[in-house]
């Protein structure tokens, strides 16, 4: 089965990271999380429900919406946060992707371990740049801003288009599908990966520069 695979590509400064990829991967998850099941029989359940919040940017003009769950936004903040401090230290050259992806467990014959089959893939790509003076500095806050709505507003179509995802398991196999280590919600298997290259961030590139520039001067 090959997994469906979306990149975003996203370019902003070190402090905005944290939080532009939690608006994206808070977005998919909350899509991708479903309540609590519970059974009754082995293939007679009901489910709970998920409840949701408002989380407004510190350094983004920006508000998303996340699933109310504490663990599971402490384990999203914990991926995010390693991934970003290698993204911002001084042995990457500001250029990495982070992604999430979605997968099912397939139960094999006793002597083999069983094997993890990604059906899902979201990867955000981002390229780090510093700022000359404060109009800079806002005015890319903002197309950061504007880059999120598209972004999320893109998310949302996609996961109306009804698209694959597993089928409801029998209560023994739950686990080969969904992630039921969380008290309130139930998010399908999911995982993070994540990869820096080089070895300096880069000031804003003279093309970038020229472009803010102009802006500035209408």
């Amino acid at each position: 089965m090959n997994a469906r695979s979306q990149v975003f590509d996203l370019t902003m400064e070190g402090r905005q990271v944290d939080e532009a990829v939690a608006s994206i991967f808070h977005t998919v998850l909350f899509h991708r999380c479903l309540g609590k099941y519970m059974y009754t029989g082995d293939a007679q359940y009901s489910i709970g429900t998920v409840g949701y919040s408002d989380v407004d940017c510190d350094f983004i003009d920006f508000t998303y919406v996340c699933c109310t769950s504490e663990s599971l936004t402490r384990r999203v903040k914990r991926a995010i946060n390693i991934f970003s401090e290698k993204l911002r230290s001084n042995e990457s050259c500001g250029s990495g992707q982070i992604s999430l992806e979605f997968f099912q467990k397939k139960k094999n014959r006793w002597l083999f371990p069983q094997e993890s089959i990604p059906w899902e893939v979201w990867t955000v790509h981002l390229d780090l740049i510093k700022h000359d003076n404060e109009d800079e500095r806002q005015l890319c806050r903002e197309n950061v801003s504007d880059m999120l709505t598209e972004k999320v507003i893109y998310i949302t179509e996609l996961m109306n288009r009804h698209d694959y995802v597993p089928k409801t398991p029998s209560q023994s196999e739950l686990d080969l599908i969904f992630d039921t280590s969380f008290p309130d919600v139930q998010p399908y298997l999911f995982k993070f990966d994540y990869s820096t290259t080089g070895s300096a961030v880069p000031s804003m590139g003279n093309a970038m520069k020229k472009i803010i520039k102009e802006t500035l001067a209408m």
